[in-house]
């Protein structure tokens, strides 16, 4: 499943080709997504593009009636093609933009969507919950401690819970974790103040540090297959079981915690 960080890449990449255009078409080959595509998608037509913006993993396509809310799912990508480029087989959307590209939402699995709130409709459910971004001012150590307090559920499930802060998943929990060195499996009652502040800190530099490395394939992003993937980075311990820790030496451990695979050193992680 796309990350944050790849999230808003693929942000970054189309939203110079999408903003001040106009939108000629949309054209739906599967509506049958994670969720019907529902026919009020349709005010996209002739609509021109406000801005593109990111909550957590959904990208939002802004235009003066609402907004186009998009999730990629486990296999979702965009890509923008040129009209002489042959329709793949699952490519279910097509945005015919007033340049002559086009943007395909590509989904072989179907697990994401493509939805639709109205301008002066209520913010859409799928949203309205979600706790602040990872990167704002609004993700500090006092809302996490807080956060954190009588709660007996591991660390890493928590912070990897979209009410308590978005985006957060499985890979930069593990790594964001290592780096502030606490068992992911830990209650997140035993974390300190302290700890939530180095914990958010961490959070913020392996998430800025991803999307820093995601802007070197903006350049291509035309080109590519319009998923720009996990970016080249040394993990230090994800997917890294029974390898020496780059820090102690210490084979990394893994663990299953709340149904994900979860990787740690022992000895760097308290």
């Amino acid at each position: 499943m796309p990350e944050l960080p790849e999230v808003e890449t693929t942000r970054l990449g189309i939203e110079p080709h999408l903003v001040g255009y106009k939108i000629k078409c949309i054209r739906i080959h599967n509506a049958s997504l994670r969720w019907p595509i529902p026919d009020t998608i349709n005010q996209l037509n002739d609509a021109n593009v406000i801005s593109v913006g990111r909550r957590g993993k959904y990208l939002l396509v802004n235009v003066a009636a609402g907004t186009a809310i998009i999730h990629l799912g486990m296999s979702g990508s965009l890509r923008l093609s040129q009209p002489n480029e042959v329709l793949r087989k699952h490519d279910h959307v097509e945005i015919v933009i007033e340049t002559g590209q086009i943007l395909r939402y590509h989904d072989p699995r179907r697990f994401g969507c493509v939805l639709w709130q109205g301008a002066d409709e209520p913010t859409h459910s799928l949203l309205a919950k979600l706790g602040p971004e990872p990167l704002s001012d609004a993700f500090d150590s006092d809302h996490l401690f807080k956060a954190t307090r009588n709660r007996q559920v591991a660390i890493k499930n928590l912070i990897m819970n979209s009410e308590v802060v978005v985006g957060v998943g499985n890979i930069y929990a593990s790594e964001s974790l290592f780096m502030a060195g606490i068992r992911p499996g830990r209650a997140a009652k035993r974390v300190t103040k302290n700890e939530s502040s180095r914990l958010v800190d961490t959070i913020k530099q392996v998430l800025q540090r991803s999307i820093t490395q995601g802007g070197t394939t903006l350049r291509d992003f035309v080109n590519s297959d319009g998923n720009p993937g996990y970016f080249a980075q040394q993990l230090q311990v994800y997917g890294r079981t029974d390898e020496p820790c780059r820090v102690c030496e210490t084979p990394i451990s893994q663990k299953t915690i709340g149904q994900r695979s979860t990787f740690y050193c022992k000895l760097c992680q308290r």
